[in-house]
């Protein structure tokens, strides 16, 4: 009995090393740190390698800070800035920082300069947007995409830092029910909007 009490815990420490070491290490050698992956309105998406993969931080040629070069924020900020002619009035912040959950659905995110929308809002997802996911037990910074398309019942999203394996396309069921729309996924907080 100790013995398989010994050969389990060694079991989970491997995992839980195995999982560190997969947030850190480019696991995939099929992919090259800094490779474009996608795009979308002619904004590329790069692969990060591992998830917490950090190699400098990118800023614009006139000083606005874009985020840590290849993760989900700054392909999201640079699309904004790049695509629709966006800077955000506080440039820093983890992917979680971009939903302010005491802010009302349909009211403007200050920090972002956003109009904000909580998932189950009146208002439906529109391509463009900023679709924001809550942090979670695996990942604590949260994580950002930009919708690419919106039909009745699905939305699609480009994304960057998906990890080793993971899709820059990804889509998602939507629904309607009691004129509000809801993005199937219990990690989604809502979506940003400029208007």
């Amino acid at each position: 009995m100790k013995r398989k009490l010994l050969i389990l815990a060694l079991l989970l420490i491997f995992c839980v090393g195995l999982l560190k070491l997969s947030q850190h290490v480019n696991l995939n050698p099929f992919r090259t740190v800094g490779e474009s992956l996608d795009s979308f309105n002619g904004v590329e998406v790069y692969y990060n390698g591992a998830v917490n993969h950090v190699v400098k931080r990118n800023v614009s040629k006139d000083g606005y800070n874009l985020g840590l070069q290849y993760q989900c924020v700054e392909f999201v900020k640079r699309y904004y800035y790049e695509y629709l002619n966006h800077k955000m009035p506080d440039s820093y912040g983890h992917a979680r920082d971009f939903f302010n959950y005491s802010i009302e659905d349909g009211k403007r995110n200050p920090r972002r300069n956003l109009v904000q929308y909580t998932n189950g809002s009146i208002s439906k997802p529109k391509i463009h947007d900023i679709l924001v996911f809550k942090a979670s037990r695996y990942n604590s910074f949260g994580h950002v995409a930009i919708i690419t398309k919106v039909t009745e019942n699905t939305v699609a999203i480009i994304q960057q830092n998906a990890g080793p394996f993971g899709n820059t396309r990804v889509s998602y069921e939507l629904i309607q029910e009691n004129n509000h729309w809801k993005i199937i996924d219990s990690k989604i907080a809502g979506w940003l909007r400029k208007e």
